[in-house]
This record gives C-alpha cells, structure tokens and sequence, in this order.
C-alpha cells in the first residue's frame, strides 16, 4: 500500500515535522521504495517535487526535510508500485491545470480493468492507474462545470460521484487539492488530526521526533493532517470511514451534506502502521 500525506490549514504553515516521519515510511519502517513527492501550494502557484528514489535514501527528500516551505494546503505520496515502472513521470503526486488554477492529486490503491474513454484535453504522460484516473476526474468536472466552480459542496457531490464510479474498480483513496480547499477519500484507509489550541506535544512514530506545537504556533492556527496511518503514538487520530469523502478548509473538515466526520478514533498512544 502506498503512503499518503496531506496538510491542510488556516494560515501557510510548514510540514517539516509530519514529513520527517513520513519520509521514514519510505524504505526505512516500511517497504515502499519506489519513488515519492511532495507539492507545495503558494498563492496560485504549485512547487512539486518529485523523486523515483527512495524517501529515505533521498537528497531532495532531505532538502524538503529541512526546507520550511510554508503553505495552505500540502500533498505528499510515497510509491510501492503496483502499475507502471519505477520512473519519474510514474511518481506522484500529479499536477494540471483547470479553470485557470492548478490541481494536485495523488492516489493510494490498485485499479483493474480501469480504461475510461477521455476527450483529449487531460491525457496521462506516464502509465499509472493513478495518473489515468486524475485525467478522467479533471475531464468529467471540465464537463461537469464548463465555466468552473469554486463552489466547495458542487465539487465534492460531483467528487463524490466520480470517487465511486472509479472506485468500483479497486481501491480508490485519494487526496486532491485546488490550492483553496484539500479533498480526502478513503476506500479503505485514511485518517486525519487536526491541531489547534490548546496544542499538543507530539511525538513521530517512525522517528524519535518530538516537538511542542505551543512554541511554534499561535493561539488562533488550525491545521489538519491527513495520512494513510498515523504519523505520531501519542496522539488522537480519527480514520475516515470508508466510502467517505472529506472536504478540508481552514485546517478543519467542512460540513457538507452526505459526507460523514463520524469516525473511529485510534486509542491515544495506539499506532497502527501497514
């Protein structure tokens, strides 16, 4: 299974913390070695970095270790390869361009028997079921939308629609942002934390990391983390149910009509990793 990471928040935070036990995941406490990104949103622009190499092993992955790149919204991926050779154009997370603003997807699963008919404007550059599967959910909401929308609930009905219909051909979990609002859907597995005052000190589970998020927040930040398992022991996370799609804004998931927060919550110092 590869490994999702997601960030979303009220106030352009960095992800240093999360990422140094995210990158481990990466062919150090766990198996998947088969290349990882991480893209960064800042006003409309997008910074995306990629590597086929392992997290772990990774230059690039050390400069974003220590790189404080502060941002809204913030996906991440590691590979274990299931479609597709271990190449750069196979790494996600995946980026295009719709509406005018860019949108970064990454996917956690295996689709079979998945060849939808796309009308040309999003083709795939390398052959991952993944990548296929963004270019087919950007074509129906061109079509869907043709003027655009920034309407957060008509994206995720038309979202959720598309996350069963693609769905129905293996497992579909997903993150996808537009810069303004990051989208989670759990087919099997996924769970989130949001951090706020009174914050936490928290501990990483795949490094011996802590950190007191008093000394380097304010009173008033908010901030969600979306991933695969859980990236600290001492925490509270909440797993998705699956089949639900989640909209997080502002560092907190959005009420929206058909979407359930109900959640089963990890036992505090409980980690469960893959």
């Amino acid at each position: 299974m590869c490994q999702l990471l997601g960030m979303n928040c009220n106030v352009p935070t960095d992800i240093c913390f999360s990422f140094a036990g995210f990158r481990a995941r990466g062919g150090l406490t766990d198996h998947h070695r088969d290349g990882w990104g991480i893209a960064f949103f800042e006003g409309a622009g997008a910074r995306v970095f990629l590597d086929p190499s392992p997290s772990a092993d990774s230059p690039v992955a050390e400069l974003v270790k220590h790189y404080p790149i502060r941002s809204l919204n913030v996906i991440a991926h590691i590979r274990k390869a299931t479609q597709g050779e271990v190449r750069l154009e196979n790494t996600h997370p995946f980026q295009r361009e719709l509406w005018g603003r860019y949108w970064i997807f990454a996917h956690n699963g295996n689709l079979k028997n998945f060849a939808p008919t796309l009308t040309g404007r999003f083709l795939p550059v390398g052959t991952t079921d993944s990548e296929l599967a963004f270019c087919y959910l950007l074509d129906r909401l061109a079509q869907r939308f043709p003027q655009g929308t920034r309407d957060i609930a008509e994206l995720h009905a038309e979202l959720r629609v598309l996350a069963i219909e693609i769905g129905s051909h293996g497992e579909f979990n997903f993150l996808l942002s537009d810069g303004d609002q990051l989208f989670a859907h759990c087919s099997s597995r996924l769970c989130y934390i949001v951090r706020k005052a009174p914050f936490p000190v928290a501990h990483l589970a795949d490094e011996d990391l802590t950190v007191d998020f008093n000394e380097v927040t304010t009173p008033l930040d908010r901030v969600a983390v979306i991933a695969t398992t859980p990236l600290t022991d001492n925490e509270r996370w909440t797993q998705i149910v699956p089949g639900n799609l989640l909209a997080f804004r502002d560092g907190e998931p959005v009420a929206l009509r058909d979407t359930s927060t109900v959640a089963q919550d990890y036992p505090r110092g409980t980690v469960t990793n893959a």
